[in-house]
């Protein structure tokens, strides 16, 4: 963890150690309502980043290293993918709905 993310990991702990439950809860929310608006900020900077780095020729794994995220979040990210699964796009291929594996007698369905 580096220096700065330590900072902010301690900072976010002071809030949560706060006595004073209305107050905790206070400070609770203004740091929500601040973050919800530098998260699309961070998000679109990590696009970025790692649109640059595909633009280069870095391979997929070398971009999740060096950004810190999953190979499928880098995938994610390049495909524009932002929210959760369930709000992803349906794959057209019905035979795969059904673990796409293909039975020895040919007819799809889990092993």
């Amino acid at each position: 963890m580096s220096e700065e993310t330590k900072r902010v990991s301690d900072a976010l702990d002071a809030v949560e150690s706060i006595a004073d439950p209305s107050e905790r809860v206070r400070a609770m929310g203004e740091v929500m309502a601040a973050q919800a608006a530098r998260n699309k900020r961070w998000q679109s900077e990590r696009q970025q980043r790692v649109v640059a780095l595909r633009d280069d020729g870095v391979s997929l794994r070398k971009i999740a290293a060096e950004v810190g995220v999953s190979l499928g979040t880098v995938q994610d990210i390049l495909r524009g993918y932002s929210r959760s699964w369930s709000s992803r796009p349906k794959s057209q291929d019905s035979s795969r709905q059904d673990g796409g594996a293909e039975r020895g007698d040919g007819t799809a369905g889990k092993l």
